[in-house]
């Protein structure tokens, strides 16, 4: 996985976010609503940045409590998810160990979440919004291997759904979304 896929999957997922009309639709991401979930990636994206600078991160208060969809949404998201490519757009944010909170972790592990989350909630504002959404096949690449290698404790903490089976000749993206508990035929 390299830093190079970030700032286009950023466009897309930025692309997306920025034409959702109906911020009650649901979505294919189990107990969100469309503005459950920006508020979901709203709130877990200093985290991410924190990891990446290998700063504190900032003070829990838990995503439910949060209320940051406001108006000036798509600002926050877009000055949000740049700095995200520009921590995670470089190699060395990609090497050494970090940690997410108080979780050690591998900073590659961080970096792939960040590209997970710019795919996968990126498909799941597409879908609950009528968009279409088109993803480099590396990227989704990228997050079908991280999906399946952090699988099982991602399902464990409730991060990922069940796995769902896709055809033998799925496009990356759709088994990307397979192993990561989403179903690539869903529809509101």
């Amino acid at each position: 996985m390299t830093a190079e896929l970030l700032r286009p999957a950023a466009a897309e997922f930025r692309r997306i976010a920025h034409a959702v009309p109906d911020l009650t639709a649901p979505t294919p991401c189990a107990g969100y609503d469309v503005r459950g979930l920006l508020n979901h990636l709203l709130y877990w994206g200093p985290w991410l940045i924190a990891a990446g600078r290998r700063e504190d991160p900032p003070a829990p208060g838990g995503e439910a409590a949060a209320a940051l969809v406001a108006d000036d949404w798509p600002a926050a998201l877009d000055k949000q998810t740049e700095t995200l490519v520009e921590v995670f757009g470089t190699p060395s944010a990609w090497t050494g160990t970090t940690a997410l909170g108080t979780a050690p972790m591998p900073s590659a592990l961080v970096g792939a979440m960040v590209l997970g989350e710019f795919v996968l909630h990126g498909w799941d504002l597409a879908r609950a919004s009528g968009q279409s959404c088109t993803y480099a096949p590396e990227a989704a690449t990228a997050v079908y291997e991280s999906a399946v290698a952090m699988g099982d404790q991602a399902r464990a903490m409730g991060v990922y759904g069940p796995a769902v089976a896709v055809a033998e000749d799925a496009s990356p993206l759709e088994r990307a979304l397979g192993a990561a508990g989403r179903d690539p035929g869903w529809t509101p």
